[in-house]
Formats: C-alpha cells, structure tokens, sequence
C-alpha cells in the first residue's frame, strides 16, 4: 500500500463502527437545551414559583462592582427564602450604572458610592491642578490691543 495513500486514510476519523461511513468532522451538539431543562426539573423539587415583570436584578459585591443582569429569569420560593437568577450576567463598575440605581442602594452600599465619588474627586483634583501648570500667564492686556485695533481702523 502507498506510504501517502496510508497517511491520508488514518488522518480521516471514523467516528461510528465498521460499514459507516468515514467523516471528516465530529459534529458536535450543543447542551444548553439540557441544562435549562436539568435546571427547571431541580428548581421544582424546590417548589419555586416563576415572578415575572423583573427587567434587571443588580447584585452589589463589595469591592464595587456589580453583577448585572438584563432582563432575567427568577424563580422564588418564598417560604424557604430561596431565590434563583438566572439568565445573561455582566459584571460592572458601580459608577456605570450609578444613575439608574440610586433607588436600589442600601446604606452599606451608599457609604461604597460615597467613598467612591471622593476617590474620583480626588483623582479630578490632582488632573486639574496639573491643568493649572501648563496654561501661560497673560502677557499683554487685551483691552488695550482692542482699543488702539479700533483707532487704527478709524484713521484709515
């Protein structure tokens, strides 16, 4: 048998049995069909019931950023006081969603956005004070420039 004929037959993969044919690629499923429902069949042995009408749940963590999530799914079970949010998660800086989320902001995150608009003061401070240092004094004075421009204009 040829060497290459050889080589080009074992880099093809066989994925079923004798008598199948040979593939040139796994084809592969996706399994979040089967998670969701492994998910839904736990989150009843729980007993929860599904709350609708939430847009957004915001989970404050306590170096200041928050895990975001855009319209989610949320289960309850209010008598066990077991919640479950799921969905698309993003986790962002506090100051990114600060205008939206001041209703939502307990006392221990507020003294967080507090603390936090004073490190950002500070920081803007400091940029301007070397802002100061790079603009030039005036050296002449622009009221006399403009007076004497008009009597120029007016003698010619």
């Amino acid at each position: 048998m040829n060497p290459e004929k050889l080589a080009k037959l074992q880099a093809q993969v066989r994925i079923g049995g004798k008598g199948t044919p040979r593939r040139k690629v796994k084809k592969v499923t996706k399994s979040a069909g089967t998670d969701d429902r492994k998910l839904q069949a736990t989150l009843q042995k729980l007993s929860v019931q599904p709350i609708a009408g939430i847009e957004e749940v915001n989970m404050f963590k306590e170096d200041g950023n928050v895990i975001h999530f855009a319209n989610p799914k949320v289960h309850a079970a209010m008598n066990s006081n077991t919640y479950a949010v799921y969905g698309r998660a993003q986790e962002k800086e506090l100051t990114e969603l600060v205008p939206g989320i001041l209703s939502q902001l307990g006392p221990d995150s507020l003294a967080s956005l507090r603390k936090l608009a004073e490190a950002y003061q500070a920081a803007q401070g400091s940029a301007n004070a070397d802002d100061d240092d790079e603009i030039p004094e005036l050296v002449e004075n622009f009221d006399k420039a403009e007076v004497s421009e008009i009597t120029e204009e007016k003698a010619e």
